[in-house]
């Protein structure tokens, strides 16, 4: 029996589903014969898309109980998510109490080489204009991961050169500090990419409407403004990634219930190619 892969977003209750379905067709491609299933730890998305779109969408614990109950002892759970913040940490402790024991795929960003192959992702040579500025816009984040945007930044700079930058929504690099920094290198365009898997309503609203919008504020400088609408889980580079995250999840399962006792036990999280949880009844 294969084992199952679930991939686990925060979720979206807009048409950002696209992005779902173009992950889905890449991950189906690259894993052929394990069962692939998605989970939304969201629970307030959960609620609205159950009212809304009358369409089945399940919490990681039901995708895995109903994995346990069909007699799988193991699964790879893929977290979909950009950081290893709150989310990731709240999905690691959900998954503990539960019989079906999981090798969980590490996020996007978790080590050097991830962060390199997200900005060799990006074209910015042949899909700018002259004078025209880069500005990734990223959700930001209270957890200490916060150091992952000014770190994809100088990662970023290493591959295309200094003139891009890496702002937040809330957090650090703040608009402020952006806006001020765009204004100091003497751009009169930026561009602002989206810096999420999945840019959902409420992000781009962030982005482009309102008076305190991104655009808006640059506009308000005397900058022309052009906004991307698509978050980076469109381009396949960055899932390529995800499916190597995969791959390390899949080798960490061992090969018998007895050693994966063993090895549980006895190997830290950081000594793996990815975070493995038993179940406590596993």
């Amino acid at each position: 029996m294969q084992t199952p892969i679930v991939l686990t977003a925060f979720g979206t209750t807009t048409n950002a589903f696209k992005t779902y379905d173009f992950v889905d067709t890449i991950i189906r491609e690259e894993f052929p014969g394990h069962e692939i299933l998605w989970a939304f730890s969201s629970r307030m998305v959960l609620d609205r898309l159950r009212h809304r779109r009358k369409f089945e969408v399940r919490h990681p614990h039901e995708v895995l109980q109903a994995l346990s109950d069909k007699g799988h002892t193991w699964a790879v759970i893929q977290s979909m998510h950009l950081l290893c913040g709150h989310e990731f940490y709240r999905l690691l402790e959900e998954v503990k109490p539960l019989a079906i024991r999981t090798s969980i795929g590490l996020p996007l960003l978790s080590s050097y080489e991830d962060y390199r192959q997200l900005a060799k992702s990006f074209d910015f040579k042949n899909n700018l204009s002259e004078g025209e500025a880069p500005v990734l816009v990223g959700h930001g984040t209270d957890h200490p991961s916060w150091a992952a945007y000014p770190t994809l930044e100088s990662i970023l700079r290493e591959v295309h050169g200094s003139d891009l930058y890496v702002g937040v929504v809330e957090g650090y690099p703040s608009l402020k500090q952006v806006l001020e920094a765009v204004t100091a290198a003497k751009f009169r365009k930026v561009r602002l990419i989206p810096l999420m898997l999945v840019a959902g309503a409420h992000f781009y609203e962030d982005l482009c409407e309102g008076e305190d919008s991104w655009k808006t504020a640059f506009e308000g400088a005397g900058l022309e403004v052009n906004v991307e609408a698509q978050g980076i889980g469109f381009r396949k580079e960055v899932i390529r990634v995800f499916v190597g995250h995969i791959r390390d999840a899949l080798d960490a399962i061992p090969a018998s219930n007895s050693l994966a006792t063993r090895v549980l036990k006895n190997q830290q999280p950081e000594n793996l190619g990815s975070v493995r949880v038993s179940g406590e009844n596993g």
